[in-house]
């Protein structure tokens, strides 16, 4: 488990392995962290290591983004053309 505290926008990110997100030592721990950062106002962003190849799982949201930003850019075209033409 990595735990990094960021104070100037109050977060702290923890990082669990795979090994790390069965352990309940490490369970009981994050509860702690939990309940001291609750305290202090922070907020607490939990990362967890997956299954999947990172490389790939990246290069395909990406690319949704992309084609999602494009479908967006065309509807937006079309509206103002629709309101244009009444």
């Amino acid at each position: 488990m990595e735990i990094n505290s960021h104070k100037e926008s109050k977060l702290v990110d923890v990082w669990l392995s795979r090994e790390d997100q069965t352990s309940q030592e490490v369970q009981e721990r994050l509860q702690e962290v939990y309940r001291r950062c609750a305290e202090e106002k922070y907020t607490v962003a939990v990362f967890c290591s997956g299954q999947q190849n990172l490389a790939e799982e990246t290069s395909a949201l990406l690319l949704y983004n992309r084609r999602r930003s494009a479908e967006r850019a065309v509807q937006q075209r079309k509206a103002r053309k629709r309101q244009a033409s009444r």
